[in-house]
């Protein structure tokens, strides 16, 4: 009778043992999959704060030219404004998609502006802002399987019972509002000839 007792608990531990090492192992998973959205999150935030401080340099250089649109320089300066003060993911990436939108804006109107599209400075900016767009939308992306991994991952089981208890909610993707979706309006008076 000690024979199976003894065997009986070997099996008890061994199983104890096993689904200890398995929650371990679910749990460091979804450790490393919170991480990677927090760290996506950061190489976000760095694009997302050069692009903050090119703002001013391409509004004054666009201020330069007394007749530029007024309207869309307010816009941008509203929504640089906007992210300098949202608290979350979901209001900076609305804030963002208001920055890209004033400045697809800027960059249009600049076509009809002679001094713009000569300004050695207005070019140089403008390059670097759409530089710092494409790196934006890359960076949104790997942000964004990030979060799609980490929110299938805590709904399938077992991760599902261990993401529970450690009470994980599904993180937001980094998504454009419906409102930036559409095309810029520019609505340009020029003087008639």
């Amino acid at each position: 009778m000690e024979t199976s007792s003894i065997v009986i608990s070997g099996i008890v531990i061994s199983g104890t043992a096993a689904l200890i090492g398995y929650f371990f192992i679910i749990y460091n998973g979804l450790i490393s999959l919170k991480e990677n959205i927090q760290k996506s999150w950061a190489n976000i935030d760095v694009i997302l704060k050069q692009r903050y401080n090119e703002l001013p340099k391409l509004i004054s250089v666009c201020e330069s030219s007394a007749e530029f649109e007024k309207g869309i320089l307010d816009r941008l300066m509203q929504a640089r404004e906007k992210y300098f003060n949202a608290d979350s993911v979901s209001k900076k990436a609305e804030a963002s998609g208001q920055i890209s939108s004033a400045l697809q804006g800027i960059f249009a109107l600049a076509e009809n502006y002679p001094d713009l599209k000569t300004n050695q400075h207005f070019m140089q900016l403008q390059t670097r802002i759409s530089h710092l767009e494409d790196s934006l939308a890359d960076r949104r992306e790997f942000y964004n399987d990030s979060v799609n991994n980490y929110n299938i991952r805590i709904q399938q089981i077992p991760d599902l019972f261990v993401a529970n208890m450690l009470k994980y909610d599904r993180e937001d993707l980094f998504q454009v509002h419906e409102s930036e979706r559409q095309d810029v309006d520019i609505n340009i008076q020029l003087p008639q000839l």
